[in-house]
């Protein structure tokens, strides 16, 4: 039963759990050219070996697997994520990243180019809040002034050394001792003070203690591989670190991408079928501390904020025409499955050893990214003083016996004006960000 090969034999991936890693290259290096006589880009079908007592990590597993095989089959310095049930809606999605990635000031900044979720077959309405417009134009929007916006999971642009957990060149201005100061007689220089020095001893703590390296050194270990000492760990580390394949090892330290023009393409390929094997990334440090996180089903914000806390920036574009588009639930069963699958995911970070309320004091993510990160995993636990709130007003009338003394004129006031501020707040989201009171008063709704 199942699919068959040309020559009658079963597929060999028939048995989704219980299979070998197979690659299939639909496009190579010479695949041909479109209807206008540009080069096709390569087509290649990957599926990682799968056995009976390995754990796989589910999507983040997947997605270690593919960085690994690109490596060695293509090494493009970027990586694009897309969801199965996502499409391209925009062609020029990737030149918009690329913008971004390839700026002279902050390309070696930037971990990744983060695009809004757009979906099809929403009613018109959208009674389930499935557009989460609150949540992409607002929030992550607001993120983008801080240290950059949580990845979402999908429709996001990656620059592979992040996550190979290469530290981010630092510019002669993170480390500048002198700050200018600009007032009615011109500027002028402050000399160092107490904040710069606990700033340069906050950097080398990250150093010591977060396993990352800085892509200044290993350029220059490139230039002149045949000196030893410019290279920054062992090979043995190295494998300890990415596992045992000496092409993929070699890859990561090639910056801008692309592979040796005399490398045998078979060997390639035997190379790209051992780095998807269930064993390789055994005593390794992949989806601990490069690569996909494990540890969540919500996998994307752990990958995303590990990224965060070694000083990586990301970015949040928003270009006129949607970038992807996809597919949402359609009934309320499904959207409670999908908003229920989130909030475990945030649960099993917030009482993990990368929770953000806890995790990476050592390392250089900013406060106000902290605080966004923890306000994305704790939002499941505000349903408890949610529900208190909502029964305590009930039990209170039907006992006629009231927690709340009576309100003063002076409370009161002070009351009015919490509401005033409150109002007023989300009158100036609403004009800042362009989102509909519809929209807004849906998420309201749902949430």
């Amino acid at each position: 039963e199942g699919w068959t090969m040309q020559d009658g034999t079963p597929w060999p991936g028939n048995n989704p759990r219980d299979h070998p890693g197979m690659i299939q290259v639909f496009l190579g290096h010479s695949g041909g050219l479109d209807t206008d006589g540009n080069e096709l880009p390569r087509l290649v079908y990957v599926s990682r070996e799968k056995r009976p007592g390995f754990q796989h990590h589910k999507k983040a597993g997947a997605m270690n697997a593919l960085i690994r095989v690109s490596a060695v089959l293509t090494n493009g310095a970027y990586l694009l994520n897309v969801d199965c049930d996502h499409y391209f809606n925009n062609s020029k999605a990737l030149k918009e990243a690329m913008c971004f990635m390839m700026d002279p000031a902050l390309g070696k900044k930037t971990c990744y180019v983060q695009f809004p979720q757009r979906f099809d077959g929403i009613d018109l309405h959208d009674r389930y809040a499935n557009r989460n417009i609150v949540f992409f134009d607002i929030n992550l929007k607001g993120f983008d002034g801080i240290q950059g916006p949580v990845y979402v999971g999908t429709g996001c642009c990656f620059n592979r050394q992040a996550l190979y957990g290469y530290d981010p060149v630092l510019t002669e201005a993170d480390l500048e001792p002198n700050i200018i100061v600009k007032s009615c007689c011109g500027p002028r220089k402050k000399k160092s003070n107490k904040k710069y020095m606990d700033k340069k001893r906050a950097i080398k703590r990250t150093e010591s203690t977060i396993p990352i390296f800085n892509m200044e050194d290993i350029e220059e270990g490139v230039e002149g591989y045949e000196d030893e000492r410019s290279l920054l760990m062992s090979q043995k580390s190295l494998e300890k670190r990415f596992g045992q394949s000496s092409i993929f090892i070699a890859s990561t330290f090639m910056e801008q991408g692309g592979i040796p023009p005399s490398t045998n393409p078979a060997s390639l390929l035997k190379e790209a079928i051992h780095v998807i094997s269930c064993g390789y990334e055994d005593k390794t440090e992949w989806g601990k501390e490069i690569g996909w996180i494990y540890g969540s089903v919500t996998e994307d914000i752990l990958t995303g904020f590990k990224m965060h806390a070694r000083g990586w920036i990301s970015i949040y574009c928003m270009p006129p025409r949607p970038a992807f588009k996809g597919s949402a639930p359609i009934n309320l069963s499904d959207r409670l499955n999908q908003v229920l699958r989130w909030a475990l995911g945030s649960v099993e970070i917030l009482l993990s050893r990368h929770c953000p309320i806890w995790y990476g004091y050592s390392g250089r993510l900013k406060l106000l990214e902290r605080l966004a990160y923890i306000n994305t995993i704790v939002y499941p636990i505000t349903s408890i003083p949610l529900i208190i709130y909502c029964v305590l007003p009930a039990i209170c009338l039907l006992t006629n016996r009231f927690i709340i003394p009576e309100i003063s004129n002076y409370a009161g006031i002070w009351f009015i004006l919490l509401f005033a501020s409150i109002f007023a707040t989300g009158i100036l989201e609403l004009r800042w960000s362009g989102v509909g009171i519809e929209d807004w008063w849906r998420n309201e709704q749902f949430w």
